[in-house]
């Protein structure tokens, strides 16, 4: 059966995406080191975590647009590609090439990737990155900040944003990493997603033990997150929240490729809330969403349809 949402309203999600890239995935039977490695499928998108946000939820038939740069004859194949996804989007001009990003993914789900640093931004591009998210902020109802900050943008560009955000009434979803992330919690975003890896970078220690992820779930959320949503890969979620601690755990399954399971998990609880889902149900959904994405190759993200029985699996437990 067909699942279908209505318009919970018309305000928009955005996203920001400051180093898009052209993702090459590549996909071989076995990973092999010393070894020649055969490639059965391979795949090139206009990538980036916000990019990839967007996707997903131009997918769903959600309202969304994207704000991102493209530079050099590299930056025209993203324009295009881009432009062929059919998400509405924003892009900058800027003097650097956009960069480029490979991931080799075997059948087992182990992957490597090799991602390049972006091209320096410079201050009046970044001036003008600023004025085209400000001219969208009173349409939106959630911006996603997300991704890697490339040189030439401050440190605390994604805590600015916040704040703008703020002050238009719109609220923030915040997944980034090292001082982008640490400085952007300071602003109060309403959600903030790392990973365990970018947990740990944060808080300066390893997190071992599902004792030591709920602890660093309520640190990060006391650093100034009205909620936080700690990704922990096939292990699914542990959600800090004003009603205290949730795990979410996802049913078992096969190994895939996990490239961009994260940018489905956070653009699916922000498309779950603007169809005024409660936080519960966002959690499931978006749980779902990405469990459901990495059984797929590459960046092939999947249907509502898809997504709905894998979300009734999804298991919830107080903690």
């Amino acid at each position: 059966m067909m699942v279908v949402f209505n318009q919970y309203n018309q305000n928009m999600i955005v996203t920001l995406t400051l180093n898009p890239s052209i993702d090459l995935t590549l996909t071989t039977d076995r990973i092999l080191y010393d070894r020649h490695n055969l490639i059965l499928a391979e795949e090139e998108d206009a990538a980036g975590k916000g990019i990839n946000a967007a996707r997903v939820v131009h997918s769903y038939g959600g309202k969304v647009h994207a704000i991102t740069t493209s530079g050099g004859h590299r930056g025209e194949n993203f324009r295009r590609m881009l432009d062929n996804t059919g998400v509405e989007h924003t892009l900058i001009p800027v003097q650097g090439e956009t960069r480029r990003n490979v991931a080799v993914t075997d059948q087992n789900g182990l992957t490597i990737k090799v991602d390049q640093v972006g091209k320096h931004l410079h201050p009046d591009e970044v001036h003008e990155i600023e004025e085209a998210l400000v001219s969208k902020l009173p349409d939106a109802e959630w911006l996603l900040l997300t991704g890697s900050r490339p040189p030439g943008v401050p440190a605390n560009f994604f805590a600015r944003m916040i704040q703008l955000a703020i002050e238009h009434d719109v609220q923030t979803l915040l997944d980034s990493s090292e001082e982008s992330l640490r400085l952007g919690i300071t602003a109060h975003p309403n959600v903030t997603k790392p990973n365990r890896s970018e947990a740990e970078h944060l808080l300066g220690r390893r997190l071992l033990s599902q004792t030591q992820n709920t602890i660093a779930a309520n640190e990060i959320r006391a650093m100034g997150s009205e909620r936080v949503l700690l990704s922990l890969e096939d292990k699914g979620v542990i959600a800090a929240w004003e009603e205290g601690l949730i795990e979410a755990v996802p049913p078992s399954f096969e190994t895939g490729c996990p490239v961009g399971a994260g940018d489905v998990l956070v653009a699916t609880y922000t498309w779950a809330m603007t169809q005024g889902k409660s936080f519960v149900d966002a959690l499931r959904w978006s749980v779902a969403a990405a469990t459901t994405a990495v059984r797929k190759q590459g960046l092939q993200f999947a249907s509502l349809d898809e997504i709905e029985p894998i979300r009734k699996q999804v298991q919830l437990r107080s903690l």
